[in-house]
């Protein structure tokens, strides 16, 4: 039997182009599988720009603490790429096994005979197979880009549907204005299915509330139809059902308390699930790799001057910098440390608008390559951008390199320093840190 890398790899020649949004491939290569899609657990199908993965993991704690056995695909992965597949279980279920999974993708390579399909298309069609033969009780399903034409907008009658925030992020393949991008994200809605949706900019809930008049579906609305925010450091959320008083989410970031604001929204308009209220505490104990995670064990924190902090987040549009600044800002706050950050970025990002927010902020900016990306933005460069926006910025050859680097700039009290840009840079971190996620 292949690896997955090697799988992979042979199906990355099937067709050159990582993005190429249809769904005329996945149908036929679902019929060429027996249509594995009809057999998956109920759904809860969640777009948008900012928070998927947040949103998911609050999903999925409180779904197992009520004793559920629940399915998660998301996208893309940080360190291996069974990180995507998460089989259910009594408790909280495992990541796909090497040998599984090369077994799906195997028969998918049969049943696909060479015709062009996209990596992501049959690596969803795989995953299709594995949530379809493993008993559970709900699959949460990440869109993989935009919503409409996405390989997972197959499932036909989800429990419902989830919008998380909508930016300006893929506009190449979405549109390039908000409103495009969010009648995009929109088109997973079913006629039958809840369709929740977090707080958008003005123009965005527009284009919201018009795909879902067309789909005849009725949306739930932050701010509207429910409230979640922080109340003397616990989350209080109120909707026409009553009101839950948690803990706070273990989750860094004001932005968390929307993120599980809106999961707990999508779990009540399910009325199937029966969650008890009990279970909603489990909000505190949720957790996501690479999102405001802090890096206090394995080896990078020892290449830092003693007293330092370092942190990890993947976060790589406007909004996504936002959020973090916002998030070390807060950080700030309680604990005073000059902050540096280290930096990557692909070039399909707005690196410019992603640093801005960093302005003020932040003592020192050192840019890096993300390893093994061929579009990654040239060291130089992000740090010429981050002297732009007044940021004082220097370059480095690697994450280690760059850390090893913050000694010498004799920071006192020592520094807060964030790891952050991208996903695959954050992928690269956990890998030289040696903490994959499990």
């Amino acid at each position: 039997m292949s690896s997955v890398d090697s799988i992979v790899a042979r199906l990355l020649a099937l067709h050159p182009k990582l993005i190429d949004l249809s769904l005329d491939r996945m149908w036929r290569m679902l019929a060429a599988l027996g249509n594995p899609e009809r057999a998956l657990p109920p759904v809860i199908h969640v777009a948008g720009t900012n928070g998927k993965g947040s949103t998911i993991a609050f999903m999925r704690a409180v779904l197992e603490a009520a004793g559920l056995r629940v399915h998660v695909y998301t996208s893309p992965h940080l360190v291996r790429f069974n990180e995507r597949f998460r089989l259910g279980a009594a408790g909280e279920g495992r990541l796909v096994s090497d040998e599984e999974l090369a077994s799906v993708f195997e028969e998918c390579e049969r049943a696909n005979a060479g015709l062009p399909i996209t990596v992501f298309e049959i690596t969803t069609a795989a995953g299709f197979l594995l949530f379809a033969r493993h008993p559970a009780d709900v699959l949460l399903l990440e869109v993989g880009l935009g919503g409409r034409l996405d390989a997972t907008n197959v499932v036909e009658r989800p429990l419902a549907t989830v919008i998380t925030p909508v930016s300006l992020d893929h506009a190449d393949h979405l549109g390039d204005t908000v409103e495009k991008i969010a009648a995009e994200k929109a088109g997973i809605f079913k006629r039958g299915a809840p369709a929740i949706v977090a707080a958008q900019p003005r123009e965005a809930q527009a284009a919201i509330e018009r795909a879902a008049a067309r789909a005849a579906v009725r949306i739930r609305l932050a701010g509207e139809d429910w409230t979640a925010a922080e109340e003397r450091g616990r989350l209080v959320y109120q909707d026409d059902d009553g009101l839950l008083d948690l803990p706070a989410p273990r989750l860094a970031g004001r932005h968390q308390f929307d993120n599980a604001g809106l999961a707990i929204a999508a779990l009540r308009a399910v009325e199937a699930l029966r969650i008890p209220a009990t279970a909603y505490e489990a909000i505190a104990r949720a957790d996501w790799p690479a999102r405001m995670q802090r890096l206090s064990q394995g080896n990078l924190p020892g290449l830092l001057p003693p007293g330092s902090e370092l942190w990890l987040d993947g976060g790589h549009n406007a909004d996504g910098g936002r959020a973090i600044a916002n998030a070390l800002a807060d950080l700030e706050e309680r604990v005073s440390r000059p902050l540096v950050l280290i930096v990557g970025m692909l070039a399909t990002k707005d690196a410019g608008g992603f640093l801005r927010n960093f302005s003020g902020l932040a003592r020192r900016l050192i840019a890096v390559p993300i390893p093994d990306q061929d579009k990654s933005v040239p060291a130089p460069s992000i740090a010429e951008l981050a002297r732009s926006a007044n940021i004082p910025a220097q370059s480095s050859d690697s994450i280690a390199s760059a850390l090893g680097e913050v000694a010498g700039l004799r920071l006192e009290p020592p520094p807060r320093v964030m790891i952050t840009g991208s996903l695959y840079l954050a992928g690269a971190a956990l890998k030289a840190n040696g903490t994959p996620p499990a």
